[in-house]
């Protein structure tokens, strides 16, 4: 069954769906999202937040930090920070071994053309490639998470270090209101988990690689440390399109085929694995939050979801290139595309305690997005 009013379906299990056919998403959508983005907007509210930031980071090196992919989220976010709310922040990128030419391009032209230096932390390869092939022999879904977890895990350490006390995020209601399911995609940053995962699959310890805990970044950070995250994007007005028109024209950013594709690794897992062994396109809830906010049509959804992600000839390349990359061949690589499937729930991890926070957050009016 699919939504009659985005393209959500029963490929996430949890969905459900009014008398109308209308799915719970976009019911959560209407009654929690669009009121609370309207009103910031109309407030002005982030202008409050960023004055609060500047005067706080007075003497500072930094006033805030700023974790760069590349991609558009976090392109137009630096972009506005520093151009519309005179923001200074610490820059910093992640090289988990995956980036793509056009990523590391538009990093560089939006970092040169503010006049900000940019921090990359470069991980450790030979642990990443043991990780994220533990991944692959795992079974789960989330084979993405070795990128994600040592993302949030620099981003949290950077604010410590450099004692920053406002975190800046892309996340956002406009081209992310509808989030991929929880079957789909787990929690990146369940240490538990991705430790288990390690001991039973991969072939190196974790010596190096940057591992966090959510006890640590989501507790003792915010409540002992003060460390604030904020979403900019969810107070301003952003449109996909616009945004892509603006940095063009400013920067000469490039844009990508789908979202979350600066990442090589990221093209091929969401473009052509996810799809291809398990059936979760996640393609869906991103047409889907274009959808609810105004920018794309049902039926552009519908007929663009027609077609792969990737062209066949395109994706037998990518297949050949991660063996490559992971120095396994590719009658390995395959071999775990057709392995039995396992889930998050198969192996330890710490899923009661992000549903306690998020029952929490949601009780305190803090929490907007649909359960997962």
């Amino acid at each position: 069954m699919i939504c009659k009013n985005c393209v959500m379906d029963t490929s996430d299990v949890r969905i459900s769906f009014d008398e109308n056919g209308v799915c719970d998403n976009c019911i959560n959508y209407q009654e929690n999202i669009i009121p609370f983005y309207r009103e910031n907007i109309k407030n002005n509210n982030f202008e409050k937040i960023s004055n609060k930031i500047i005067e706080e980071g007075k003497g500072k090196d930094f006033d805030c930090i700023l974790g760069m992919s590349g991609g558009l989220d976090s392109s137009y976010l630096l972009h506005k920070i520093v151009t519309q709310y005179n923001l200074r922040p610490l820059v910093f990128h992640v090289d988990a071994g995956w980036n793509s030419d056009i990523a590391i391009g538009n990093i560089r032209k939006l970092t040169s053309g503010l006049g900000l230096d940019l921090y990359t932390e470069v991980i450790n390869w030979p642990e990443m490639r043991s990780l994220q092939t533990a991944f692959f022999k795992s079974g789960v879904p989330h084979i993405d998470v070795p990128q994600d977890h040592a993302f949030i895990s620099v981003l949290y350490h950077y604010a410590s270090k450099f004692k920053i006390k406002y975190i800046l995020n892309g996340g956002n209601f406009s081209t992310e209101g509808i989030r991929n399911p929880l079957s789909w995609l787990y929690f990146g940053s369940d240490k538990r988990q991705l430790i288990d995962i390690n001991s039973k699959y991969g072939t190196k310890e974790l010596e190096h690689y940057p591992i966090t805990n959510i006890l640590w970044h989501k507790f003792y950070l915010p409540y002992f440390r003060g460390i604030k995250v904020f979403k900019p994007l969810n107070y301003i007005e952003y449109k996909k399109d616009d945004a892509e028109k603006e940095l063009f024209e400013i920067y000469g950013w490039k844009g990508y085929p789908q979202k979350h594709f600066e990442s090589r690794f990221t093209r091929f897992f969401e473009g052509y694995w996810l799809i291809e062994r398990f059936g979760f396109d996640t393609r869906k809830p991103q047409f889907s939050s274009l959808i609810v906010s105004g920018q794309m049509t049902r039926d552009e959804a519908l007929r663009r979801l027609q077609t792969r992600p990737l062209p066949e000839d395109m994706a037998r390349e990518e297949f050949e290139y991660i063996a490559d990359k992971l120095t396994i061949s590719v009658a390995e690589l395959q071999s775990y595309l057709i392995a039995p499937h396992k889930n998050y729930k198969d192996f330890r991890n710490m899923a009661w305690v992000y549903d306690l926070g998020s029952s929490v957050m949601s009780m305190l009016g803090l929490e907007r997005a649909a359960k997962r």
